[in-house]
């Protein structure tokens, strides 16, 4: 049967998400979220697509990303053949790493946009992970209260105020609040993410 084709984003931006193999973890240790933050740096840098928020857990990933000089499929092909390369050199193993090809969502006003940033960033919160998204190293949530790295912060936080100050103010506002929207990546081409949470491995 052939896959349904993906709906495509008026605005370029995307709900990305990659799941492991079989439940399987993605992220070992440190060394490997690091390589991938690395690769979607160096693909940022030779492609030119935008990051808008983005969230590490065990095993699976989300990416909020908006496509630019080529499109998401391409650039998700790129990433994704790259770190398993680096994955399977490093634990010697052969094969595929991440589940069927990646779940997307479009994302195309400024409302739904800030919703799923927040669904994203609360992901360790619900996994059990922390109690403070804060506290956890490996999404955008610290690029937007700190220094940004690989986020395009200024997008987003110029939804809240023109004054950058009072934007994260508002940011942390928004972000503390408990949405009572569901963000689910349903039929094939999408996936609950309260499942993912449900299957990803703690610890």
């Amino acid at each position: 049967m052939p896959r349904t084709a993906r709906k495509k984003s008026k605005n370029g931006i995307y709900h990305i998400m990659l799941r492991g193999i079989n439940r399987q973890t993605i992220f070992e240790d440190d060394e490997d979220r690091i390589k991938f933050i690395d690769t979607l740096t160096h693909y940022k840098q030779k492609c030119g697509f935008n990051i808008f928020a983005y969230c590490l857990m065990d095993n699976h990933v989300h990416l909020i990303l908006k496509e630019n000089n080529e499109p998401i499929e391409k650039l998700m092909k790129r990433i994704g053949v790259s770190y398993v390369y680096w994955y399977n050199l490093k634990y010697k193993r052969i094969g595929h790493l991440f589940q069927d090809r990646y779940k997307s969502q479009v994302i195309e006003d400024d409302s739904y946009l800030l919703s799923v940033i927040r669904y994203i960033h609360q992901n360790p919160i619900k996994a059990n992970i922390t109690t403070a998204m804060g506290e956890y190293p490996w999404s955008s949530y610290v690029e937007y209260v700190g220094h940004s790295s690989i986020t395009d912060i200024n997008f987003v936080l110029e939804i809240f105020s023109p004054s950058p100050e009072k934007a994260r103010e508002l940011f942390v506002e928004y972000m503390d609040e408990n949405g009572e929207e569901v963000h689910e990546l349903k039929g094939k081409d999408r996936l609950s993410d309260d499942e993912a949470n449900s299957k990803a491995i703690v610890g």
